[in-house]
């Protein structure tokens, strides 16, 4: 892609966000996530591949049809109280479809099913991008109006999006597919909180964010898009294969790693809101998303793949990419842990 044009389109990205993040008027936000689907769309779709353009065709409509809802959200808010402001959401019908909107833009379950297909047909830069950047500013319009969001509807869609995210991700061989999965559990983790504690989820939201990249860097850096290619990665470096299980574990959530922190986090405030049933739920479900970070484990470090090369192992990958960014993400998604306290008190 032309360099020019693709500063064009992360400028936008970028603008797109901030508008969503600094405006207090309904269509001032609306106009931000739309700057956001169209900047993303030619860069989803630039390598012309049918596959990218299908998982292009299908990111637009979704996102279309939860802009569109938005708008009618707003608009009947605006009818029923006569307030375009953001924080007077007061109106329970716009309240709900405005909720239903910015879940199916983010991937929360049940309206996950795009998330899957769409990441799948993107390289993995775009599906980095889709997962971590684009989650931004739907979530900033989340926090802003959760006091007015009924809590049923966060807590079912919470669990449900972690039990859909474990389950999904169990039978899946593409490694695209299965961080999709990942992050439709991780929004369940942040949307169960929010009500109680929104510090919480900004907290959760950057450690997804961090130990995401970390993950999306390493397969492109090795050049991985199914399981049956992970096996390889051990014998063309042993040191990525090493800190990748490792970053696995910590999006699965093991301690000593930085991603048991925001889920010891919230099931710690669960238990003090006194939800010990759905902090229960939330930790088993959390179980079912490891199995899959295990058996992704399982087959790059501790499998022989039946076509490894009979030559001297290199201490590290021949690449002519750039890794700074990988080695930053990957050591942040491993030892951020005892930074707890800190990070604790700079969030609230």
């Amino acid at each position: 892609m032309n360099p020019y044009v693709l500063t064009i389109l992360l400028s936008s990205l970028g603008l797109g966000t901030t508008l969503t993040f600094a405006s207090s008027h309904w269509l001032l936000a609306w106009m931000g996530l739309e700057i956001n689907t169209l900047a993303i769309a030619p860069l989803m779709a630039q390598h012309h591949h049918p596959r990218a353009v299908e998982a292009t065709t299908k990111y637009f409509l979704t996102q279309a049809t939860a802009a569109a809802m938005i708008l009618f959200a707003s608009t009947t808010n605006a009818w029923m109280t006569g307030e375009w402001s953001i924080n007077d959401l007061s109106d329970p019908i716009a309240n709900t479809m405005f909720m239903t909107a910015l879940a199916l833009k983010i991937g929360l379950a049940p309206m996950h099913f795009w998330m899957p297909e769409v990441l799948q047909g993107l390289d993995l830069l775009t599906g980095l991008i889709l997962s971590t950047w684009q989650k931004l500013a739907p979530f900033a319009l989340i926090i802003q109006t959760m006091q007015n969001i009924d809590p049923l509807l966060l807590t079912l869609l919470g669990i449900l999006s972690t039990l859909v995210g474990g389950w999904g991700g169990l039978n899946q061989t593409q490694l695209r597919k299965i961080l999709a999965y990942s992050s439709i559990a991780h929004m369940g983790w942040m949307v169960i909180v929010i009500q109680y504690a929104p510090q919480l989820t900004l907290i959760a939201l950057g450690t997804y964010i961090i130990m995401t990249s970390a993950a999306f860097l390493t397969l492109k850096m090795s050049l991985t898009t199914k399981i049956s290619t992970l096996t390889t990665t051990w014998s063309k470096s042993p040191m990525l294969a090493s800190t990748t299980a490792l970053v696995l574990l910590s999006l699965g959530g093991l301690p000593p790693l930085t991603g048991f922190m925001p889920k010891w986090m919230i099931l710690q405030e669960l238990t003090k809101q006194d939800l010990p049933i759905i902090a229960t739920t939330m930790a088993l479900a959390a179980l079912i998303s490891l199995y899959f970070y295990l058996r992704l484990c399982y087959a790059m470090t501790l499998t022989i793949s039946p076509n490894t090369i009979n030559s001297t192992t290199p201490w590290r990958i021949q690449t002519t990419q750039i890794s700074l960014p990988l080695a930053l993400f990957t050591t942040a998604a491993l030892g951020l842990l005892p930074m707890t306290p800190t990070i604790l008190m700079l969030a609230t």
